[in-house]
C-alpha cells in the first residue's frame, strides 16, 4: 500500500522549525500522513496545527520526495514552505516532545531522513523537483505502526536507540548515509 505524506518547512530569521517526535525521539519538520478525502495542502495545514499548535499559510510547494522501496508500495512526501499566520506554539503531547528553531548549519544529529528536503526548502526550490531517496524499509520491522511500537517497547532499548539500531537513517553526513537521486523538471 502506497503511503502519501506531507512536511512543512517553516523558517524564522533563517532558522527552521523542527519537532522532536515522541515515538523515536528523532527530529523532523512538522508533517504526517494525508487522510482519506483530504488534499495534500489540507493535510499539511492540519498536521502543523495538530503537532505544534500553529496556523500556517502554504507559500510554496518545494517538491515531491519518493521512497519507492519503503514498506509495501513506497512512501511519497510532498514538501511545502509555510509561514505562520496564527496560533500558539505548543507541542501535541501524544506526538511531539520538543519544538525548536535550528540554524541550517547546526541541525540535530538525529534528523529523520529530511536533510535534503530542508536544504531544498532553504534554497528556495519550488515545485520543480522530484527526488527518489534510496532508503529501504527494514525487512525485520512490522509494517503496521502499532505493531512497530509494540516491538520497540518490548526491545528494552531507549526509543532513539531503537531507531538508530533498526532504521539508521540519521543524516549527520547525508551524502555518506543516503543516496539521493534528483530529477529537476524543466
Amino acid at each position: 500500500m502506497m503511503i502519501l505524506g506531507v512536511n512543512v518547512a517553516i523558517f524564522q530569521e533563517g532558522k527552521i522549525l523542527l519537532t522532536q517526535r515522541e515515538d523515536f525521539r528523532v527530529w523532523c519538520m512538522p508533517g504526517g500522513h494525508v487522510d482519506d478525502h483530504e488534499s495534500v495542502a489540507q493535510a499539511a495545514i492540519r498536521e502543523v496545527r495538530e503537532e505544534v499548535g500553529l496556523e500556517v499559510q502554504l507559500t510554496q510547494m518545494v517538491g515531491i520526495y519518493s521512497r519507492p522501496a519503503w514498506k509495501d508500495g513506497g512512501y511519497h512526501i510532498v514538501v511545502f514552505r509555510g509561514e505562520i499566520v496564527g496560533g500558539t506554539m505548543m507541542p501535541d503531547p501524544h506526538e511531539v516532545l520538543e519544538i525548536g528553531y535550528f540554524d541550517l548549519d547546526a541541525l540535530p544529529t538525529l534528523l529523520i531522513g529530511q536533510y535534503q528536503r530542508i536544504q531544498d526548502a532553504a534554497a528556495g526550490i519550488g515545485g520543480s523537483i522530484a527526488r527518489s531517496e534510496s532508503i529501504v524499509y527494514p525487512a525485520d520491522q512490522p509494517n503496521e505502526r502499532l505493531d512497530l511500537y509494540a516491538q520497540r517497547d518490548e526491545s528494552g532499548l531507549a526509543r532513539d536507540d531503537y531507531y538508530l539500531q533498526h532504521f539508521s537513517v540519521t543524516e549527520t553526513n547525508p551524502t555518506g548515509l543516503i543516496e539521493v537521486e534528483g530529477h529537476v523538471a524543466g
